[in-house]
């Protein structure tokens, strides 16, 4: 189900992404030799993006197994999935206009300043890292999505839901940064507009998760951790265990 999930709010975040990125996608220093390479350097921009996200979804992951393995297993799909439905009635919150703190708004901006140097370069490894810090960058729907990693209860999983996140967003930033404007701004828009349906669905799929209902797939029921039971010792078992054995 984490799979599904990641893919789907990736694709319908990618319009998302393709309004508030696609400025740093058309502004990428792609080689112009040929299409290869254009194509090369756009993939490791994208991938060193999904890279930073899987790195943010390993750290967040491992809070939701932290409080799984705290005995609070089915909250953490019910709650994250709460603040994913909740977030579905707030648009404000896919908006990247925050406030910020002092010490937050000089990070964004030591954060622009490293970019702005990287876009002097034109090299594959500059690319890569204009992608890895561009996941840094603050976005509404990655944090909607980093809650779905801490729903995953689980770091591995957590990590996993996040890099393919980011893989679902690459198709449509990779048209952009090849084509240029390509999709139309009105048809963006009118697909944006979806991304809170998709948000909520797939918060209710995390809560249905949550609260094991039995279902197959949609709703398991939880998986209990079982302790070995003290079983009696054979006859045969407590000869070779005799001291007199030894």
């Amino acid at each position: 189900m984490e799979i599904l999930s990641a893919l789907v709010l990736g694709i319908f975040t990618s319009f998302h992404c393709a309004g508030m990125c696609g400025p740093i996608a058309l502004a990428l220093p792609l080689k112009t030799d040929n299409w290869f390479t254009r194509i090369f350097g756009a993939s490791l921009y994208n991938i060193g993006r999904s890279i930073t996200y899987a790195i943010m979804g390993l750290l967040f992951g491992l809070i939701g197994q932290g409080l799984v393995m705290s005995g609070f297993q089915r909250w953490v799909g019910i709650v994250m999935g709460a603040i994913m439905v909740l977030s579905a009635f707030f648009p404000a919150l896919f908006k990247t206009t925050f406030n910020f703190d002092k010490k937050m708004f000089s990070f964004v901006g030591k954060l622009k300043s490293s970019l702005g140097l990287l876009f002097q370069k034109r090299s594959y490894s500059s690319l890569f890292s204009i992608g890895l810090l561009n996941g840094l960058l603050p976005c509404g729907p990655v944090y909607v999505a980093l809650a779905g990693s801490i729903a995953t209860g689980s770091a591995i999983n957590g990590a996993l839901f996040m890099f393919l996140f980011g893989i679902a967003t690459i198709p449509m930033l990779l048209i952009i940064s090849l084509l240029g404007s390509l999709i139309s701004i009105n048809l963006r828009r009118k697909i944006t507009q979806y991304i809170p349906i998709a948000v909520f669905f797939i918060g209710v799929l995390f809560i249905l998760r949550g609260l094991s209902l039995g279902i197959p797939f949609l709703s398991p029921l939880e998986k209990k951790l079982k302790l070995p039971e003290n079983k009696p010792k054979t006859e045969m078992e407590m000869h070779h265990s005799s001291p007199c054995c030894k």
